[in-house]
């Protein structure tokens, strides 16, 4: 009898426990080796006023085990109640968020019965910094972070699985048409990184025909890997075309820790009737059960369950009068996937695992060279509703300020130029961006933006936010700005 493997595992809150109980009863049944440290998550943990929705103790768990088994929780509106997957993502580095989407026609309804493709979402960086701030009466601003290493890790990754997998293509997803700079980077890291990699076919979609694409034709995807935020919601939008995001599971891989879990939430307008599809849960407890080294368990687990399916022994949410042979609840389900361990589906493809896919990938990041970093402008953000809006009034104005040749050089309003020469149509909010530089572009000081700041400030202006004009080994390193 091999030894056994500590997992910490969450009950969640909705629907969590009772998908738990079942996909619990399936792994043990199956002969998986496990140990279990409960740990308490969720809606509970937030209301006795912890923001993070996990007690500092259930940290020291995920320390300890470094295998995370995690049911749906509830986050309650408002209260500055952070997200605790987006928490343990980024506070142990789960940088990989896998999530397979494949089809099982006919035995699950889809239009789409080719599909098989993986979405791999870079899972610590973009809008889900959670930075966001209200500037002013009207405009709220949320920070949008891209880094090289983040995009590289996710890329390589990407790249990596394709190989191991074998996979063919892997295509990157990005909105680098607008946002030049920050999903710029990601594309040029993807072209760099596929560069070495000359066995898989690499392209380039952006996002918004990347999504019609998976709606319309997803067998046409083999690995996808993309940005935090569009990652999350393609996701969805792929595990649906197939059937059902109640089928889809997700792995969460950082270089030490591991999170698995459903792609779905908490599902509370059905929690405790027992009707609950424990299957996407149960397929994040497969990705589980390979990772750390138990693939015989794994494969025995899935082929039962895509037994079930043939049979067709269904959720509700996968019922087809026709075609289902039984409308199961959420135990009868799991009571079925273990009465067929040991057999194997009959028209679906078994599944198949080796020790080869539990072993680790290792993800090196490549040197980077520091370039010259030169401060040549700022952006000052000023908070400004007087005189009807009018961008001349407040552009003549701040033409006074002028720190040592560090003077006005144009404003926008929500990115558009509205001085000098501005188009009376466009519509102003009370948020500014003014430009200042000198007049040769030349490098300034900080004691020049400061002395800026300060006239600023004199002239009665209420400046709410700056942003640094830099260049990189002579490389603008900033936007311009719609019409400059």
């Amino acid at each position: 009898m091999s030894s056994k493997t500590k997992i910490t595992v969450a009950y969640g809150d909705g629907i969590g426990p009772e998908i738990m109980k079942a996909t619990l009863a399936i792994l043990e049944a199956a002969g998986a080796q496990l140990e279990y440290d409960v740990i308490e998550i969720g809606e509970q943990v937030y209301l006795k006023g912890i923001s993070s929705g996990m007690e500092p103790k259930s940290f020291d768990s995920l320390r300890e085990t470094k295998v995370f088994l995690k049911s749906p929780i509830t986050t309650p509106q408002g209260g500055g109640f952070k997200s605790l997957n987006v928490t343990t993502r980024k506070s142990f580095g789960l940088f990989a968020n896998v999530r397979p989407c494949k089809a099982y026609s006919p035995f699950i309804k889809t239009h789409f019965p080719k599909t098989d493709l993986v979405i791999i979402r870079e899972n610590e960086e973009d809008l889900y910094a959670g930075i966001e701030h209200r500037q002013t009466n009207e405009v709220y601003q949320c920070l949008k972070l891209i880094s090289q290493p983040g995009s590289e890790k996710i890329i390589r990754y990407a790249f990596e699985y394709a190989k191991k997998y074998g996979r063919k293509k892997v295509t990157c997803m990005t909105k680098d048409n607008i946002m030049k700079l920050a999903d710029g980077l990601f594309h040029k890291t993807f072209d760099e990184i596929a560069k070495e990699y000359p066995e898989i076919e690499a392209d380039h979609k952006i996002i918004d025909i990347g999504t019609a694409l998976i709606a319309e034709r997803p067998e046409i995807f083999d690995v996808i890997v993309t940005l935090n935020l569009y990652g999350d919601i393609i996701s969805d939008v792929a595990a649906q075309v197939t059937g059902s995001v109640g089928l889809g599971g997700s792995a969460n891989v950082g270089e030490e820790v591991a999170m698995f879990e459903a792609i779905h939430g908490s599902a509370p307008d059905i929690a405790g009737m027992g009707i609950a599809n424990p299957s996407g849960l149960l397929n994040g407890a497969i990705m589980m059960l390979v990772h750390i080294g138990q693939p015989e368990i794994a494969e025995k687990i899935a082929n039962a369950w895509m037994k079930t399916l043939e049979d067709g022994i269904h959720t509700g949410d996968i019922y087809q009068e026709g075609l289902s042979t039984k409308k199961a609840g959420t135990q009868e389900f799991a009571d079925a996937v273990i009465e067929r361990l040991g057999q194997k589906p009959a028209k679906m493809t078994p599944a198949s695992f080796d020790k080869e896919d539990t072993k680790p990938m290792q993800i090196k990041l490549r040197p980077q060279s520091v370039p010259k970093k030169e401060l040549i402008g700022v952006d000052v953000f000023i908070d400004w509703n007087e005189a009807g809006r009018d961008p001349n009034v407040i552009g003549e104005k701040l033409r006074k300020a002028n720190a040592n040749g560090l003077q006005l050089h144009l404003i926008t309003n929500r990115g558009v130029k509205v001085f000098p020469e501005g188009m009376k149509e466009t519509f102003c909010t009370d948020h500014w961006r003014c430009r200042f530089k000198t007049a040769d572009g030349g490098a300034i000081s900080h004691g020049q933006v400061l002395d800026l700041l300060k006239q600023i400030g004199d002239l009665g202006f209420d400046f709410i936010k700056t942003e640094h004009l830099y260049t990189f080994d002579g490389v603008r390193g900033y936007s311009l700005a719609q019409g400059e």
